[in-house]
């Protein structure tokens, strides 16, 4: 795969796409969407990333995988654009999404630790044959 010095600094979508591992379809949501700041076409209409333009996408990737929604990601892109004014917000944009993943982690942790158990479960009643002595075991009420 090119690399941007090979190829005058820019990357075509299909080459983003590879790097970033991502649909084409969506980067070009991405880009509908406004969320890329200052990503160029040339004059056919064929998109040109640079540095800045695959930077943004990995951010974008960051910030939707915590579970920001693309609307507050447009709106940080906003800031971003903005400059330096606007790094108060962002600064605290990212404090809240940190505290959300946090409590995503927390979630998954409990997920986990059930089906830890779950997986603990049925390792014995398959050693077993049944899951009579399990049930007793680990649930004696019934």
């Amino acid at each position: 795969m090119p690399t941007l010095k090979e190829k005058a600094n820019t990357l075509s979508i299909t080459e983003v796409s590879k790097l970033c591992q991502l649909p084409v379809s969506t980067l070009r949501y991405y880009d509908n969407q406004g969320l890329i700041p200052g990503l160029r076409r040339t004059d056919q209409g064929v998109r040109e990333f640079d540095q800045r333009n695959i930077d943004a996408v990995r951010i974008i990737e960051c910030l939707k995988n915590s579970g920001m929604s693309i609307t507050d990601i447009r709106t940080f892109m906003t800031w971003c654009v903005e400059g330096d004014s606007t790094l108060p917000q962002r600064l605290e944009m990212f404090k809240k999404q940190r505290e959300a993943v946090l409590q995503q982690i927390a979630l998954l942790e409990q997920t986990l630790e059930t089906i830890d158990q779950k997986c603990e479960y049925y390792t014995l009643a398959v050693k077993d044959g049944t899951e009579k002595k399990v049930m007793a075991k680990y649930h004696p009420e019934y």
